[in-house]
């Protein structure tokens, strides 16, 4: 979308045998003594010896904004940003790995899907041949641009995967409709689907290229496409694949080029959550997320929403009622599907990730990386 930025435009796990008991005990750890605590403002982060917060795993890049986050898993994760940038770490984010394609210094990364810790698509954004996208199979030691967009009309924002082969990348729309790019070799090649099945999109209606979570899938067909800037903020949703479409208005405002839904983010192909709102600094975001139960057929507003402009969301891991969304003021948790929202740091982060192992993971401006940590003897991650 035209917007945001200098473009302008904008497994299960392998560690959890006893999963039940497991998982039930440590989510319980990680979200009840968040709940039970309110807000926190600024300078206070260092107030709440127990509970949650974001341990610092930054690269060293402050110059960078991190807006493509894939998480593997408590150890592995891959970062995508401006610059042409890159990285991945194998060790829970101790040290970075710049693994830059080359010759993309001119490019914004924006989205990245990582399958292992050897292979990963990225997506840069963009105008016309801005929009590519690069995959590695050998850890970022070599890359293959495996699409080029030359239409230029064409603005992709988005890609997400159904499983390791299949495969989608959603652009601006061409034409009055979005256009849907598909893959089913894990991102080697791509074609142009037929815009038949989608809908007609509204006057100004756009993605938003803020966080890699415009467009989320569940399952091997689902899959969930945000957007903003129209008369309504609304997500379309494909059960095939991103052969046909439907359409439902989301309570999230909108009519503005700056407003409405940026992130989504389904625990199932029913249950999910959208978060969104205006995202100038000065503007205030009533209304920024809604929950649906019936697969996106249907929206309404949480009855306590973040308290300003959020673009990323993750569903904690095995978790049914437990989400965290992110925005540059702050990172809010939800223990009730998405009903209600309670901030629980101040720091600025733009995408966020979690894993089959418990492990959740953020990203934003200033090159800033956390991972989600309970420590009853560390500070939280103050904000730079």
């Amino acid at each position: 979308m035209r917007r945001l930025g200098s473009t302008r435009r904008r497994g299960r796990t392998s560690g959890l045998v006893a999963a039940g008991v497991a998982c039930g005990a440590a989510l319980a750890a990680l979200t009840v003594p968040v709940a039970e605590a309110g807000p926190l403002g600024p300078g206070q982060e260092s107030a709440r010896p127990a509970g949650v917060h974001w341990e610092a795993k930054d690269p060293g890049t402050p110059q960078i904004r991190f807006r493509g986050l894939a998480a593997v898993d408590r150890d592995t994760a891959w970062l995508a940003g401006t610059g042409g940038t890159v990285l991945r770490t194998t060790n829970g984010g101790s040290t970075w790995r710049d693994v830059s394609p080359p010759g993309t210094a001119e490019l914004q990364f924006r989205d990245v899907q990582a399958f292992d810790a050897r292979r990963a698509v990225v997506l840069a954004i963009g105008e016309g041949e801005a929009s590519r996208v690069y995959r590695t199979d050998d850890g970022g030691a070599t890359w293959t641009e495996s699409f080029r967009n030359t239409d230029p009309k064409a603005f992709y924002d988005c890609l997400a995967f159904f499983d390791r082969r299949h495969g989608l990348a959603l652009s601006d729309p061409v034409d009055g409709r979005f256009r849907a790019l598909s893959t089913s070799d894990g991102g080697r090649s791509w074609r142009v689907l037929p815009s038949d099945g989608m809908p007609p999109a509204l006057d100004g209606e756009a993605g938003f290229a803020a966080s890699g979570q415009c467009l989320v899938t569940s399952g091997p067909k689902d899959v969930w496409l945000a957007t903003g800037g129209g008369a309504h903020a609304r997500v379309l949703h494909s059960a095939d694949r991103g052969l046909t479409w439907t359409a439902a208005e989301t309570p999230v405002p909108a009519g503005d080029p700056a407003k409405g839904v940026f992130a989504l983010a389904f625990r199932d192909r029913t249950h999910g959550i959208a978060v969104g709102g205006d995202y100038r600094p000065d503007q205030p975001s009533a209304r920024a997320a809604a929950v649906t139960g019936d697969g996106g057929r249907s929206w309404r507003s949480a009855t306590t929403s973040p308290p300003a402009y959020r673009s990323g969301a993750a569903w904690l891991p095995h978790s049914r009622t437990a989400a965290l969304a992110v925005g540059p003021t702050g990172t809010d948790l939800t223990t009730d599907g998405g009903r209600s929202w309670r901030t629980i740091d101040t720091g600025s982060y733009d995408t966020v990730t979690c894993t089959p192992d418990l492990s959740c993971w953020a990203a934003g401006e200033q090159g800033r990386v956390g991972r989600l940590e309970r420590r009853a003897d560390r500070p939280a991650h103050k904000p730079t």
